[in-house]
């Protein structure tokens, strides 16, 4: 009888935390947040013994095969394919046969300082303003005059794992018409962007800087805000005077980049950005002498690709950063996609656009034909008599920290 594991990649992220995270959490103490402490145990237990699985057995040769349960936190690089196909089938069905535009926020770095220590107040911020922005100038007469629908998904990295806060935007290259305010007309009628162009880029930026440092003073003023560290001088009305009117001087960053061509080529898209985490698996490269070296893109030099090296400790302390507060949502819908009243809205859009449904232009599962999946069989003789015995999950310290239904 042979007994083998289910293959994974040479080098993980769970290797370096499985190597290297009592010693990172020996140095930063109590500075990583319960959230960021559990993605770790759970990133580290991931597909171990510690949170049990089965193994497969064939009846006609003998040989076994064991599978690991998987942890499910949204941070883990191994848990996020299931959760994206099962999101992707459930947002094919909202897509409407248009000319779609991606859009980017990023904070400035000035204020993506403040986020690191005020996450969950300064990403929803960050959402809201860019949602809001959006919603502003595209319902403007002189602009679109329209309620567009917008699917934004936070991203807190950069390629070298440094805190980079900005949101991807999915916006419908056109919308329902609507008044100044924003409010749908009883009668509506679609609303087309020009061809290959959505909104200014220059009034996004300027609108979106307007709203966010808005909704900012508003924390300082509540107090709701953490002042650590070098952030304490924002705490004296005079430092902090001088620190807005830099930020008001700054243009932000807001891009918009080529359309995409239709409701296909936006789902090949989502899959890229919805469910990604701070770092693949993929891009590491090696792990010796307490060092992670990775591939980074120099999107500043057309996307060279390049490779980093950190310490252990500096590796899991960048990656930590981007583990999201508990119950952060960090996928939204807005304006016509938003939740409330999504079904009518695009029910309208559609007759509008004259479809019926979307089976003429974007293939539902079940709709086209594919080879039926061949059945199971083992590796080493080919046999399909295949049993399965349930692992439980290894006692240890390992098996109680790892909660694998957390995915915060």
């Amino acid at each position: 009888m042979t007994a083998a594991l289910v293959g994974r990649p040479a080098l993980e992220v769970a290797d370096v935390i499985r190597q290297y995270g009592a010693a990172f959490l020996d140095r930063y103490g109590a500075a990583p947040s319960a959230p960021q402490r559990q993605a770790l145990r759970d990133l580290a237990a991931c597909r171990t013994a510690a949170l049990g699985g089965h193994v497969e057995h064939c009846l006609d040769c003998g040989h076994e095969r064991i599978a690991y349960n998987s942890c499910r936190n949204r941070h883990c690089p191994k848990c996020q394919a299931l959760a994206r196909a099962r999101w992707l089938e459930q947002q094919a069905a909202h897509l409407l046969p248009v000319e779609y535009h991606h859009v980017v926020f990023t904070l400035p770095a000035a204020v993506a300082e403040l986020a690191l220590a005020n996450r969950a107040p300064l990403y929803d911020l960050l959402m809201r303003s860019a949602a809001a922005t959006l919603r502003e100038v595209a319902a403007n007469p002189r602009r679109l005059g329209a309620v567009v629908g917008v699917l934004m998904v936070l991203h807190t990295w950069g390629q070298n794992l440094h805190h980079h806060p900005h949101v991807h935007c999915v916006v419908t290259g056109g919308g329902l018409s609507c008044d100044p305010a924003g409010q749908i007309d009883p009668a509506p009628r679609w609303v087309a962007c020009r061809p290959g162009f959505f909104l200014p880029v220059r009034v996004l930026s300027r609108v979106f800087r307007g709203k966010f440092l808005d909704g900012l003073n508003r924390l300082f003023e509540e107090g709701k805000l953490l002042l650590p560290g070098r952030l304490r001088s924002l705490a004296e009305s005079r430092a902090r005077a001088a620190w807005w009117k830099t930020l008001y001087a700054t243009d932000w960053v807001v891009y918009s980049k080529p359309p995409f061509g239709g409701p296909e080529q936006v789902l090949k898209y989502l899959a890229r950005y919805t469910h990604r985490v701070a770092l693949s698996n993929s891009r590491l490269e090696s792990l010796a002498d307490g060092r992670v070296t990775f591939r980074t893109k120099d999107y500043a030099d057309g996307g060279r690709t390049q490779r980093l090296t950190l310490g252990a400790d500096e590796f899991l302390r960048r990656f930590a950063q981007h583990v999201l507060p508990k119950g952060f949502v960090k996928v939204r819908h807005y304006g016509l996609l938003a939740n409330g009243q999504r079904q009518a809205r695009l029910r309208a859009c559609r007759r509008l656009l004259l479809v019926a449904t979307l089976a003429a232009v974007v293939p539902r599962v079940g709709t086209v034909p594919v080879e039926p999946a061949p059945p199971r069989c083992c590796p080493e003789c080919g046999g399909t008599r295949l049993v399965y015995r349930e692992l439980l999950p290894a006692p240890g310290p390992a098996a109680s920290a790892a909660r694998p239904a957390d995915s915060s």
